[in-house]
């Protein structure tokens, strides 16, 4: 792409993130110094390299997925907060009594109040806790209760009815046989452990092993499930955005941010410490919006810290809240 075409394209991706209007040729020949007829024949071939598209509603372009991204990598430039933005955020960091994970949540949501979009934070969970114990009581001959404990003092429990058939005695005997086998065992890996090493091993001893099984499975689950620390500000903004305005389109949106999908796609989004802008498709999210996000560490703690809104996003205003954001947080240690 020649500098021309750059140019151009720099330009309708932040006049369209700024109108949410199709960017007509007219509205370009100032700013580049070309004629109409050059900027509409420079249009031509955006849209042929698939960079841009016609809107089906105006003569105009809007950016597409790939103009998204190449403007992500090759154009875009981290903008300089305003002092009104540093002054928010520096204020919650300036508060030496909050912990870590109190100021990150607080901050996103300034950061989901100024941009419009949601902000998340996902802190450390229970990967980094090792099972302990795990008891199994009976409260009669058809009803037990499962007590997963870890090395970090967490404790969840859950009630089973088991079917009538079943020995009340074989399964607390049972519990405490695999009690011996998982005890130390990261609580994110107790599953896979339990599928293919323990497993095999109670099928030889108990009749009824698959109830067991699915016993000792679903607590488990249940353990991780409940103990993912995340922390979601602003999910009714996204919903404001114009991209959003007919009512399958708000519905579709508001179900993926309440659906159990959305804690896994945000725990699944790369671990890596470098900021990461996911557009599109490329979310697994949603095809209309983008993810970005970065990671934190500070004082033992770390976790990671996103932003969800519409492709058409405010790419260096959300980049540079991200950066400042993380800068602070990583420095708040040397203040203590």
């Amino acid at each position: 792409m020649d500098e021309r075409k750059k140019s151009l394209l720099k330009e309708i991706v932040e006049i369209y993130v700024k109108t949410v209007k199709p960017v007509g040729s007219n509205s370009l020949c100032k700013k580049l110094k070309c004629s109409s007829a050059t900027i509409r024949n420079e249009m031509v071939a955006l849209e042929n390299m698939g960079y841009i598209e016609k809107n089906h509603i105006s003569s105009g372009r809007v950016p597409s997925e790939q103009g998204y991204r190449y403007y992500v990598e090759n154009l875009m430039k981290p903008k300089d907060l305003t002092g009104e933005d540093m002054l928010k955020l520096q204020t919650i960091f300036s508060n030496t009594e909050l912990q870590v994970s109190d100021a990150v949540s607080k901050c996103l949501e300034i950061i989901s109040d100024l941009t419009n979009y949601t902000s998340i934070v996902l802190g450390k969970n229970s990967d980094d806790n090792l099972l302990q114990q795990i008891n199994i009581i009976a409260l009669d001959s058809s009803n037990i209760i499962a007590v997963v404990c870890t090395n970090k003092g967490v404790v969840e429990n859950k009630k089973f009815v088991l079917p009538s058939d079943t020995n009340v005695e074989e399964v607390v005997k049972t519990g405490e046989m695999i009690n011996k086998m998982l005890i130390g065992t990261p609580i994110n890996k107790v599953s896979e452990k339990l599928e293919f090493e323990v497993k095999p091993i109670i099928a030889k001893k108990i009749k009824d092993y698959e109830t067991v099984y699915n016993i000792f499975y679903d607590a488990f689950n249940g353990f991780i499930k409940n103990n993912t620390n995340i922390h979601v500000s602003g999910r009714v903004n996204l919903l404001k955005e114009p991209e959003y305005e007919t009512t399958e389109d708000i519905k579709r949106i508001a179900n993926k941010l309440e659906d159990e999908s959305f804690k896994e796609m945000v725990s699944k989004i790369d671990g890596s410490e470098d900021l990461k802008i996911y557009i599109g498709k490329d979310s697994n999210f949603d095809d209309n919006v983008t993810v970005i996000k970065k990671k934190y560490k500070t004082n033992g703690e770390e976790g990671t810290i996103a932003i969800i809104g519409p492709k058409r996003m405010e790419y260096e205003r959300v980049v540079s809240l991200l950066n400042y954001m993380v800068d602070k947080i990583e420095g708040k240690d040397e203040r203590k």
